[in-house]
């Protein structure tokens, strides 16, 4: 008899090798607002200051750029700024930000790509501003927002298991914090936009597949549910820059692009790191307690256990935050303590990955040539990355908040345990409890691992599929069940199958997919990369022109040789 040896397969693969001692016991449940802590943030403005401010009807969005207004004040009041002037490379200390000015790009621009969620949902505006050389001004870097003080952001980092030492925005300038009617408050930055001290031996450039990949996956992560930064435009350039992909010597010429992104903060765990590692004890207390001030309104700063609560609220949003990367099958590739923001949602996009054929092993990065980051270790990973996370906070810990913090630690297997549990009962349509739950769902992975199974649209299908057709083992059109059903033990894990719901992307950003409007948006075609973008804001929406474009389909065969990297 077939016996089930890798309970979870991939899922839990990883928590397995933990050893769980605590959960933690201050947010547990699966409520939204639980898990997003500056929901309540209290850094947004007064009912009364966004009255006055937005005195018309709040459906009226901005027609008019020089309306548009950023700050960076908060941040410059808040920290000492880096006392040399100048985009050149240096080593840093004492500060968390360098006064940068972004490079404009050469040649004739074109804005090949906007979101309109974000342009008029998060940033106020119309979208007929977008149509204006003033916008692509603005987000190519050639012009700067009213109220911008551009700044490039120091932090460390390790990277592939190893402290890397400086690091820092090599090619992205913050420009400014914007306040929108909704009284939240996003920090803009452009990436691609030049040089700056922390470029080490980069020229600051981005090209245009990287950029293409940043902004669609931006979105269409946000469109699935994911925790994600945001893309609001992508412009692209005739601006020569040199890459090698793969680092194999094969050198070629690709064209420069920008990114205009947004989120709610952009310091990661290395922003705590490069303070810890570099004894700035001091700049390491007032980076955490503007964090807790900002974003985690719910921790008091008169509190003595303050770093221990924030501590827990990482530990545990980062465990959420991995299981629903694993439940839409999203390898993110570079998974350094530099890529792991401190409010726990996806960001920096580079050699990513949606799993296609059912494989824990699944590496999209081809510089990772270990599986360091292979998509059946992101659990792992990410309770590394918290180990460093608790090494940077242990300056301003006493030993018995220390000990605190390492029962904290302890605890995240079990967190990522429950939460995964949880989200692939949900894909399988399983109400209420059962104790063979957890063999049923390890039981399916296996069969799909055995088979090759199609991750995205095996969970799709069997959410669509009648129960007549079930009852019959009748696939036809439903390709990836079609495959499934060629396992031998197939109908017996039928018959143990419960309940179907439609919680299940039908469309993912697959690398032949990106690729596909890369190779168009290099020959100055951008209809591709719009009609990823359109359908990735619908996921779980059946789309004629998804369908027409085979989104759903098989992928290609030529989509087995492609390879991406950290190269952009």
């Amino acid at each position: 008899m077939w016996i089930i040896d890798r309970a979870f397969v991939f899922a839990l693969v990883a928590a397995s090798s933990f050893t769980p001692v605590y959960v933690l016991d201050f947010c547990q449940n699966t409520d939204a607002d639980c898990h997003r802590h500056d929901a309540a943030s209290n850094n947004q403005p007064s009912p009364q200051t966004v009255k006055s401010r937005w005195n018309r009807n709040v459906s009226h969005l901005l027609h008019d750029l020089d309306q548009f207004k950023v700050s960076c004040r908060k941040l410059i009041e808040s920290f000492p700024l880096d006392e040399v002037d100048g985009n050149f490379v240096r080593t840093v200390k004492n500060c968390l930000f360098s006064k940068c000015i972004p490079t404009p790009l050469k040649g004739p621009l074109r804005l090949a790509a906007v979101s309109k969620d974000v342009i008029e949902e998060i940033l106020d505006l119309d979208m007929a501003v977008t149509q204006s050389e003033d916008f692509l001004r603005y987000v190519s870097g050639d012009r700067l927002f009213p109220g911008s003080e551009p700044l490039a952001h120091r932090y460390g980092g390790h990277q592939f298991g190893y402290w890397a030492g400086q690091l820092g925005d090599g090619r992205a300038h913050f420009l400014g914090q914007y306040s929108n009617r909704k009284g939240e408050i996003w920090e803009l930055q452009l990436k691609g936009s030049g040089k700056t001290p922390y470029s080490r031996s980069g020229d600051g450039r981005a090209v245009i597949r990287s950029s293409v990949r940043e902004f669609l996956c931006s979105e269409a992560m946000h469109f699935l549910g994911v925790p994600t930064s945001r893309a609001a435009s992508l412009t692209v350039s005739d601006e020569p820059v040199v890459r090698d992909q793969f680092y194999n010597g094969n050198v070629k010429t690709e064209r420069g692009a920008v990114v205009l992104r947004l989120t709610k903060s952009w310091f990661r765990i290395g922003s705590l790191e490069i303070l810890a590692q570099s004894g700035e004890t001091d700049l390491l207390r007032k980076l955490l307690n503007f964090m807790i001030d900002q974003h985690f309104s719910y921790i008091s700063l008169s509190d003595p256990e303050k770093y221990v609560v924030f501590y827990s609220t990482v530990v545990n949003e980062t465990a959420h935050l991995i299981a629903q990367w694993m439940s839409v099958g999203f390898a993110h590739g570079v998974c350094n303590t530099d890529n792991f923001s401190l409010l726990s949602i996806t960001i920096d996009y580079g050699p990513f990955g949606f799993m296609e054929s059912y494989d824990p092993n699944f590496v999209p990065n081809a510089s990772d040539d270990e599986g360091r980051y292979s998509i059946g270790a992101q659990a792992q990973v990410g309770l590394f990355n918290l180990e460093k996370l608790l090494a940077a906070l242990r300056p301003v810990l006493t030993q018995i908040q220390q000990k605190r913090a390492q029962i904290i630690l302890k605890g995240y297997a079990d967190l990522y345990q429950m939460r995964i549990h949880q989200l692939f009962k949900a894909k399988l349509g399983l109400l209420g409890e059962d104790e063979n739950d957890r063999y049923l769902i390890a039981f399916l992975l296996k069969m799909m691992e055995d088979t090759q199974s199609d991750f995205t649209m095996t969970f799709r299908q069997l959410s669509e599929v009648s129960a007549e057709q079930l009852l019959n083992m009748n696939f036809t059109q439903m390709w990836a069940l079609d495959d499934l059903l060629s396992h031998l033990l197939f109908s017996d894990w039928l018959n143990m199958y419960l309940l179907r719901l439609n919680v299940n992307p039908r469309y993912v950003l697959r690398n032949w997919m990106a690729e596909s409007a890369i190779r168009k948006a290099e020959m100055n075609d951008f209809s591709e990369v719009e009609l990823l973008h359109q359908i990735l804001s619908s996921p779980f929406v059946t789309q004629e022109t998804a369908e027409e474009a085979g989104y759903a389909a098989r992928p290609p065969r030529w989509a087995e040789r492609l390879k991406v990297s950290c190269s952009s």
